[in-house]
Parts: C-alpha cells; sequence; structure tokens
C-alpha cells in the first residue's frame, strides 16, 4: 500500500504538483507562525488569548497540510479519469 502512494505522488501532475508543494509551504509557514506565538506565551508574557491562537493556528496548519495532499491524489485522479 505504501509503494502504492509512493508510486501515485511520483506520477502526479505537473500542475497538481506544483499547487501541492504551495500548499504544503504555505501550511509550513503558518506552522513556524503558530509556534513562534506559543514559544511566545510560554517565554515572555502567558496570555491565554495568545494560548488559543496558536494551538488553532498549529491546528489548522495541518488540517489544510493534510487536506492539500488528499485534493492534490484526488484531483490527479480525476484529471487520469481514475476515480
Amino acid at each position: 500500500m505504501l509503494k502504492n502512494i509512493i508510486n501515485n505522488f511520483k506520477h502526479l501532475d505537473k500542475i497538481t504538483f506544483n499547487i501541492m508543494r504551495h500548499g504544503l509551504t504555505f501550511c509550513f509557514i503558518l506552522c513556524i507562525l503558530s509556534v513562534l506565538i506559543l514559544f511566545t506565551y510560554d517565554f515572555s508574557f502567558p496570555s491565554p488569548f495568545m494560548y488559543y491562537i496558536g494551538i488553532h493556528l498549529f491546528k489548522l496548519s495541518l488540517i489544510l497540510g493534510i487536506e492539500f495532499i488528499v485534493c492534490g491524489f484526488v484531483v490527479d485522479g480525476i484529471k487520469k479519469q481514475l476515480i
């Protein structure tokens, strides 16, 4: 099964791969921003508002990253008429 996923990832359409790459880069930047907010919360001014913003941004970045991956595979399957 893992071999099948890796094989599908290697044969993605160029446009779909670029969209996935840029989306994952955006999610990584969002994750880094949330980690910086959580470090600020931990080391300087502990405010519950700052904690919740950091946690929600982290959750959002993980969910968006997974959605970019899954939707990229689905769109590529639709383009190739596999689904």
